[in-house]
């Protein structure tokens, strides 16, 4: 079986073109850990960039990697018709069985579903959801991701859905629908955590914007700093000049109790796990962000809203906290909660919370996406054999 996977290579996303080895999402990064553990597939990974780079010609055994020079005119101010035309022109010489496309917000859905070979696609972020919890302004980017999204999904095979939440949402616009949750580094598994007792430590983790709520979640914490010690971390990029952005850091700077830490890469991320209380996230709109997953796995209880992977990988009051709704208070009523537990009740979440995320394994998920791929090809045999 041949596959094409259609993703995005993060040396492009971060401009990183110098660097000579691709590096991808967690996500993705997941999904070739377990195609290498799969010989009998023969696997393409294809991205697109708007630069010359060195590329490895392998990733594994079985895994090939192909990096595209498209043109700067060939991006979002055309549709991607750049990327679609440079992508559908190397699948001609993969000829894959199945060309798989990670993600609707860029360039990879959409040269999915116009190969001309059979094709998924896998949903990381609702784009329509996101333009309109943001009220994306028309032609905006998210605005015009959610179009590509609207477009997109009717015209694959069918889209995997790495939650329920998600498979809501496509209810009406995918032909065919499958759950595979994204799965978890196992390292993280190995990670112990010291949380400070008389100090505890909050993180957020995140993209600086509406979508996240980070700037309502502050406020809301206010009257519980007046009240308790402890420290909130936030980890993500912001882009300066934008009034959320600039908000949000006008609001960390009036707390003592706040800290922006920026960007942080998978091995800071567990430096911060190892010490945190509890990881939160106030977002109005999320479909699997895996530090939910990577916590869990660290055995850091999270508190979260009801959105994305929540509800599947948490049981609220035993291995985290769900919120009931979106109000920051009731967060911060949450996080209380986790504060004022005892070391025992504290260690009982801890524990409950690694195991809630151990269905989340790589061999799980790659079971599952060998199994629909071969649903497809299987259907495809069947309808050509009665043609």
């Amino acid at each position: 079986m041949k596959i094409a996977v259609l993703t995005h290579d993060n040396r492009e996303y971060y401009k990183d073109y110098s660097n000579p080895l691709p590096h991808f999402g967690t996500a993705p990064e997941a999904l070739l850990q377990g195609f290498a553990m799969l010989p009998e597939l023969q696997v393409h990974i294809v991205s697109c960039a708007r630069a010359r780079m060195r590329s490895p010609e392998k990733l594994a055994e079985n895994i090939w990697f192909h990096s595209l020079f498209v043109p700067k005119l060939g991006w979002m101010r055309t549709f991607f018709a750049g990327c679609t035309w440079a992508i559908r022109r190397r699948l001609k010489a993969i000829k894959p069985d199945i060309v798989h496309g990670q993600g609707t917000e860029g360039e990879c859905s959409i040269s999915a579903v116009l190969s001309g070979f059979p094709n998924v696609l896998t949903i990381h972020g609702n784009m329509r959801l996101i333009a309109k919890v943001t009220r994306a302004k028309p032609f905006s980017f998210p605005w015009l991701a959610a179009c590509l999204e609207g477009f997109t999904i009717p015209r694959s095979q069918g889209v995997v859905c790495i939650t329920r939440y998600t498979q809501q949402a496509m209810s009406g616009l995918a032909k065919r629908t499958w759950v595979v949750p994204n799965a978890v580094d196992s390292s993280f598994f190995e990670l112990e955590p010291q949380p400070a007792q008389l100090h505890p430590q909050v993180l957020v983790v995140g993209h600086v914007c509406v979508r996240k709520n980070q700037n309502a979640f502050i406020r809301a914490l206010d009257p519980l700093a007046d009240a308790r010690s402890f420290q909130v971390r936030f980890f993500g990029l912001t882009s300066p000049g934008r009034a959320y952005d600039d908000e949000f850091l006008s609001l960390v700077r009036a707390r003592s109790w706040c800290v922006y830490e920026g960007f942080a890469d998978r091995q800071k991320l567990k430096e911060q796990l190892r010490q945190a209380s509890l990881v939160a996230l106030p977002s109005l709109e999320d479909n699997c962000p895996m530090v939910v997953l990577e916590a869990m796995a660290a055995g850091v209880p999270v508190v979260t809203t009801p959105v994305g992977v929540a509800a599947q990988a948490i049981r609220s009051g035993v291995s985290g906290f769900v919120t009931g709704d979106f109000e920051p208070c009731t967060i911060a009523s949450a996080i209380l909660a986790i504060l004022s537990m005892g070391l025992r009740e504290y260690a009982a979440m801890s524990r409950n919370a690694r195991a809630d995320v151990a269905k989340f394994g790589v061999e799980s998920m790659i079971d599952q996406t060998r199994n629909l791929y071969l649903s497809l090809i299987d259907r495809r045999r069947k309808r050509a054999a009665t043609a």
